[in-house]
């Protein structure tokens, strides 16, 4: 009972300092597999804005049904934003936006943190993304963000002047937003958002099973270590002991401890069983006077 103590005492100390450390390390493990899910989800919208930009509306602003109705097909940020509605199906605790300061779709205009992010991306021009976590009515939120930068030219035709745009794009949204843009001005951010809520069940998930197996680690190890000790060393000393009461009795013909190994306790019976046979002699010398 008190090597047990003893172990329990060891066991329980070491397991506070492993799951504080486990569970630090475990948060911080998830965080970045959410990143990495996010940086892979940003480089896919990334992919799609390229594809439009260069690929796609080319080819849609060719059409002469354009001119008569804007499609909405030609802006990358629908593309991207489309593409990433159709991906949260399988990751619906993401959410993607791409927040623009001057925005020709009203739905699309920042909100006063993203305004801020937009802004410090701004300012320095050589930052290619910022990761940060922040407050938002259900908690704290991770989030990451990539500039929107105007680096192509054909972005000027419809957001430099109202006279420059499409009509059919000024049908739709009006002359009074999106416009004032110049080249290599940072006018927005691709912004993806999850909450802290998803690391940290992915951390909890991995930290009750760590604390599962720890827990059934530290059983068997008593167990096994209490086997040990009875058979090593505890039953041996009880044949010791009884055969040490029965001769403490005056019990004769008690044949000697069998004895294995070279360890202490093979020397302790080693022992008693010279002390025995001493005794006995002794014994016998007395009973022939």
């Amino acid at each position: 009972m008190k090597f047990n103590l003893i172990l329990l005492v060891i066991f329980g100390i070491g397991a506070l300092l492993i799951a504080h450390y486990s569970y630090v390390f475990l948060i911080g493990n998830a965080n970045r597999e959410v990143m990495q899910q996010a940086q892979l989800m940003m480089a896919s919208a990334q992919s799609v804005r390229d594809y439009t930009t260069n690929d796609l509306s080319p080819l849609l602003t060719q059409l002469p049904g354009h001119r008569i109705r804007f499609l909405a097909e030609t802006v990358p940020a629908f593309g991207a934003t489309t593409t990433f509605n159709s991906l949260r199906k399988s990751y619906p605790d993401y959410d993607y936006k791409e927040a623009t300061l001057n925005p020709t779709n009203l739905r699309d205009r920042a909100t006063d943190w993203e305004a801020d992010i937009i802004r410090n991306l701004g300012d320095h021009p050589d930052l290619q993304q910022t990761i940060g976590e922040r407050d938002s009515a259900n908690g704290k939120s991770l989030y990451l963000a990539h500039p929107i930068r105007i680096t192509n030219p054909a972005c000027l035709q419809c957001h430099s002047v109202p006279s420059a745009a499409p009509k059919a794009m000024l049908t739709v949204y009006g002359p009074n937003n999106g416009f004032g843009w110049k080249q290599g001005d940072v006018v927005g951010a691709q912004i993806i958002s999850v909450p802290t809520a998803v690391p940290i069940a992915i951390a909890d998930q991995a930290f009750h099973r760590l604390l599962f197996f720890l827990g059934l680690t530290l059983i068997l190890t008593i167990f096994a270590l209490d086997g040990g000790v009875y058979w090593l060393v505890i039953r041996p000393l009880k044949l010791v002991s009884d055969t040490a009461d029965k001769v403490s009795r005056g019990e004769k013909n008690i044949p000697p401890l069998a004895v294995s190994g070279s360890d202490e306790i093979a020397t302790v019976t080693s022992s008693f069983n010279r002390m025995q046979l001493s005794l006995t002699k002794a014994l016998k010398m007395l009973d022939d006077e």
